[in-house]
């Protein structure tokens, strides 16, 4: 039987290699094609894809489990569970690899872009910019359709031209920014706290008005210290739960 081959991933040695590896299999699950294999390969074959120890694929592995995104049998191996719907959890831990990885599975609708005013919630972040790039997406679980969160994106203005919207459909924010900009980013920083939903929010997330939601704030930095992006998401609160791992070393 022909397994299922997930993608690569660069490790970063300074965060838990398990998580890593367990965002990364988790994003080329939810990225699947209906025509890919349910079944994954060895832990043997998926440690040594990863370059990780057996040990550290297992425990990824029991990450998704828990999730409910696979199943795994004795002697039989293990499977993706094609219509797994579990709310997915956003954590504040990662690489930008992790973070991209979290944001992938999504289907992303451009639903305005251009440029605005610097929020005065957010002057802090851009000194002496008087207007920002300002994208307007929402995204849908990308097997049901079902809207999960919208997301505006705030920009620094130089850097609009070298932004393809195409790639805003595909792509998480983090992404385009790195890799098709090319800009050097060197941390970002997260902020969650529970909102009740707007009439906007409770409109495009298809939830009744004021229900809870989650209210995100993801600052980007570059290596010179500078904010490139100020990402504000509106997560719907029965989708999604964000947990926070603490390394004691």
């Amino acid at each position: 039987m022909t397994s299922f081959a997930p993608d690569s991933i660069v490790l970063n040695r300074k965060l838990p290699l398990w998580y890593q590896v367990s965002q990364s299999l988790r994003a080329s699950i939810l990225g699947r094609s209906p025509r890919d294999p349910l079944r994954l390969p060895t832990e043997e074959q998926l440690a040594g894809h990863y370059g990780v120890s057996v040990l550290t694929m297992r425990q990824a592995l029991k990450e998704l489990e828990d999730e409910g995104l696979i199943t795994r049998h004795r002697r039989r191996g293990t499977f993706i569970e094609p219509h797994a719907r579990r709310g997915s959890p956003v954590r504040l831990l990662g690489s930008v690899d992790a973070i991209v990885a979290q944001q992938s599975g999504m289907k992303a609708e451009l639903l305005d872009h251009g440029t605005a005013p610097v929020p005065s919630e957010l002057a802090e972040y851009f000194p002496r910019v008087p207007e920002v790039a300002l994208y307007h997406r929402l995204r849908c679980d990308g097997k049901t359709g079902e809207p999960t969160n919208h997301a505006r994106n705030y920009i620094r203005p130089e850097l609009a031209g070298r932004i393809d919207l195409d790639d805003l459909v595909r792509w998480p924010m983090t992404k385009v920014l790195r890799d098709v900009v090319g800009m050097d980013i060197s941390r970002i920083t997260d902020t969650v706290e529970a909102r009740l939903a707007d009439p906007e929010t409770a409109r495009l997330l298809e939830v009744p008005l004021l229900s809870p939601i989650l209210h995100y704030t993801g600052i980007t930095y570059d290596t010179d210290g500078r904010v490139l992006d100020v990402a504000v998401i509106h997560y719907r609160g029965d989708r999604f739960s964000f947990t926070v791992t603490l390394d004691a070393t």
